[in-house]
């Protein structure tokens, strides 16, 4: 892997140390030519029968790529604008009852939580919590579904392999999943995956994807048919879904978007994705050693791209990094500071992190 090459094509590394992808990945050179490119043609040409054509291409291409990501099928796979469109979807789509039970974490995101908390209201569900590594033996007679990261959110560990074997469905938000780590769904043995597109696969916020196990396809009903959702859209009431996972798909996605999504996937992808995640989690790692080096307390991680570590003030850490010029985070009502680590940075990037908290 040229290490080099791809470090290059991401124009912001060149001044900042940019370890932020948790957020929203570093955008490639490909992709704001793209952007550029996909709005002046809109500008120039209007938006008519091209304009459209543009979308009946791109739509296509952009499923495939993250369903290879996925290692699933294209048909089972919606495009959406985020990871929480995917779940609401899911959530809203099963068949949940007043007393039926979702067994969650108690530190998941709140573009998990919120949804869940809205189906408590609306449907009368129970919320049960448990710790992360805890879930698959925490799970019990009433509980009709497990919902958690796949990668969490705060610490960077890894949902527990148990899981897999579990007899009820398990809905994993990949937000910090899809493109840090391997993905592979039917090796997951969740029944739904949730991602987003802009924060590891580095393009346009408004951008995701959900799969849907087949066998659990036809038990997620639509959350309101829009024209792309319609196999038939001009045959009036008589109007059917598509039979796959485009009934899902978001209602709509800017052409530009989803160009630019895929030309952000296609700079990672040339570079292989076996050596993007190999070289991310390789990177993380040595910063995690490199921080306990210094005294720091590491919060236990798994082998992903995120490094959490505590500070006295991790909002006035985050602050006096980005005067050095280093770009993480902290994570609200906790006392961790947050590095993303993907395979476009590089040991001076973490030098310079190193350097700047002493």
């Amino acid at each position: 892997m040229d290490a080099a090459a791809l470090r290059a094509a991401h124009p912001v590394l060149e001044h900042t140390a940019y370890l932020n992808a948790g957020t929203c990945g570093p955008l490639s050179r490909p992709a704001l030519e793209q952007a550029r490119s996909g709005w002046e043609r809109a500008g120039t040409e209007g938006r008519s029968t091209g304009y459209y054509e543009r979308y009946m291409a791109i739509t296509p291409r952009l499923r495939d790529a993250y369903a290879r990501l996925l290692c699933a099928d294209a048909a089972d796979v919606a495009l959406t604008t985020c990871t929480t469109e995917g779940i609401v979807r899911v959530l809203g789509g099963l068949d949940l009852q007043p007393g039926d039970e979702v067994l969650t974490a108690p530190d998941e995101h709140p573009g998990l939580l919120g949804p869940l908390i809205t189906m408590r209201e609306r449907r009368g569900i129970t919320i049960r919590t448990a710790p992360l590594a805890d879930l698959a033996g925490a799970v019990q007679p009433q509980t009709a579904l497990v919902a958690c990261s796949h990668v969490s959110w705060t610490t960077g560990a890894l949902a527990p392999a148990e899981l897999a074997g579990l007899d009820v469905p398990v809905l994993l938000d990949g937000a910090q999943g899809i493109g840090a780590v391997p993905v592979d769904v039917d090796a997951l043995g969740c029944a739904f995956y949730a991602g987003s597109g802009q924060k590891w696969l580095c393009g346009p916020v408004g951008t995701g994807m959900l799969w849907i196990a087949p066998q659990w396809s036809g038990r997620v009903e639509p959350q309101g048919l829009a024209y792309a959702n319609l196999a038939d859209a001009n045959a009036g009431l008589r109007a059917t879904p598509w039979p796959d996972a485009r009934r899902h798909d978001a209602t709509t996605i800017a052409v530009e978007q989803m160009e630019v999504a895929l030309a952000a996937h296609d700079v990672l992808d040339a570079f292989g994705w076996a050596a993007v995640h190999e070289r991310a989690a390789t990177l993380a790692a040595s910063l995690a050693d490199a921080l306990r080096e210094r005294g720091r307390t590491v919060a236990p991680r798994g082998a992903g791209t995120l490094v959490t570590w505590e500070a006295d003030d991790p909002p006035g850490e985050v602050g006096r990094l980005a005067q050095a010029g280093v770009v993480v985070r902290s994570l609200p009502m906790t006392p961790y500071v947050r590095a993303s680590v993907g395979a476009w940075n590089d040991a001076s990037d973490l030098e310079r992190l190193l350097g700047a908290i002493g």
